[in-house]
């Protein structure tokens, strides 16, 4: 082996040996920040959607799309809808859930579930048959819930919410439900049903998202109340919004509708249960800025997601990526290597503040251990010496304990910056030879 690298190695085994307990602690540390912290995520979720064909269904399949490109599988979990979800949340079957405002004003407030912000608002619709119509109204056109009287309404399945809302809204208007002929059937069967004419009237809230809205909006002899006291309900209950879907925007040709209609909507968010990892609720609210910023029916674009107007306790990751947006490191470098580092530089930091005075014993105990290979030799040498000046032992055992000892010190291995203290060891028991040969 050439000298230079045999001496370079001798120096970096001497360096390894002095700072190896220093990086053992720093290696031990950082492995109890990474299980303390738990940077990294799970790699599968359960996300609650709603009936098939719906917005939630629709939303649902765009957010597992979003994550799957970080490496996420999302379980989508078909329900009735937000009632439903809110359930399967508090008993802990599914992770995170959409869940409309005002499904349980009561719970809201002690619950531990969090919501990742406002995202979209799902309008009332209250579409009808404008021919059974005429039973209340000459015109075909019903303009308040008292209307329904003696129709035959579906008010939506048991779990999409839909029942407990229009509930409110009959008592507001001290509506006799007695007097109206109620079904809660599911989305699709409700539109068959209302299509082949065997109910009047049904009530969904969704989203414009939904296929069967969009549907409904455009099919003859088929109309959407206007809500003319939309301001009034807004003002009497928290959870609703007063909302209008603007004349010809959904079919702009056709004139779709033809005059501006006033609604009602509740506002929509994902709620996550305390167990969901931070980094996936960061993901979801980074998808919810592509999937709810742009322009709509019924908003403007970056109007949604939103902080206000939250039931729930806002997440704080949802917090700082809907006001912070996308975190500087991971627009460029992959999810997973950016939130490693994103969750563990404190940890870093500690650990560098507390190894960072340790580490400036390291050269000078790195010169100790270098030079106590030379200097150990010296008391064995000043004892010959000392022996020598008193008399005793011969200059002939005194000799072979020299030679011995000048043996021992050829075979020391120094690293090439510190051979002048071996070289001065030598030439101390020359010196000591020559008092012997002379004395």
């Amino acid at each position: 082996m050439p000298q230079v690298i045999r001496h370079t190695l001798l120096s970096m085994r001497d360096l390894w040996a002095t700072a190896g307990p220093f990086v053992a602690l720093a290696l031990i540390l950082l492995a109890l920040a990474y299980w303390w912290l738990d940077p990294m995520p799970p790699k599968h979720i359960t996300l609650a959607t709603g009936p098939e064909q719906s917005a939630y269904d629709e939303f649902g399949k765009r957010y597992a799309q979003q994550l799957a490109r970080h490496g996420i599988q999302v379980t989508l979990r078909a329900t009735q809808g937000s009632a439903e979800n809110l359930r399967l949340l508090e008993d802990g079957e599914v992770d995170i859930g959409f869940v409309q405002g005002g499904s349980n004003e009561s719970a809201a407030a002690d619950s531990e579930l969090e919501s990742l912000g406002s995202l979209f608002v799902e309008p009332v619709w209250l579409f009808y048959r404008t021919d059974t119509a005429r039973k209340t109204r000459r015109d075909g056109t019903l303009r308040a819930l008292a209307d329904l009287k003696g129709l035959r309404v579906n008010v939506g399945s048991e779990g999409s919410g839909v029942p407990a809302l229009m509930d409110k809204l009959f008592e507001a208007n001290r509506i006799d439900k007695s007097a109206i002929t109620l079904s809660r059937l599911r989305q699709t069967p409700a539109v068959v049903a209302l299509l082949d004419g065997q109910i009047d009237a049904l009530v969904l809230a969704s989203a414009p998202e939904s296929l069967l809205v969009q549907m409904l909006l455009q099919t003859p002899g088929i109309a959407l109340m206007d809500f003319a006291q939309s301001e009034a309900y807004g003002r009497r209950f928290p959870f609703l919004t007063p909302v209008t879907l603007p004349r010809g925007v959904v079919d702009l040709a056709a004139d779709v509708p033809a005059q501006d209609v006033r609604l009602v909507a509740t506002t929509t968010t994902l709620l996550a249960t305390p167990d969901v990892h931070p980094a996936l609720l960061q993901l979801f609210s980074q998808a919810s800025l592509k999937l709810h910023g742009s322009a709509g029916w019924f908003n403007r674009a970056h109007e949604y997601p939103r902080v206000a107007n939250t039931e729930y306790p806002l997440a704080k990751e949802a917090e700082r990526t809907i006001t912070g947006g996308v975190p500087l490191l991971q627009r460029y470098l992959p999810f997973t290597l950016a939130n490693l580092l994103e969750r563990m530089w404190l940890a870093l930091g500690i650990i560098v503040a507390v190894l960072l005075p340790l580490s400036r014993v390291l050269p000078p105990l790195y010169e100790f251990r270098i030079r106590s290979r030379v200097f150990r030799w010296y008391g064995q040498l000043r004892h010959i010496e000392e022996r020598m000046h008193a008399g005793e032992g011969t200059h002939a055992e005194l000799l072979d304990e020299l030679n011995a000892l000048e043996a021992r010190a050829g075979r020391i291995r120094v690293p090439l910056s510190y051979t002048d203290e071996l070289y001065a060891l030598r030439n101390n028991i020359e010196l000591v030879r020559r008092k012997l040969q002379a004395g």
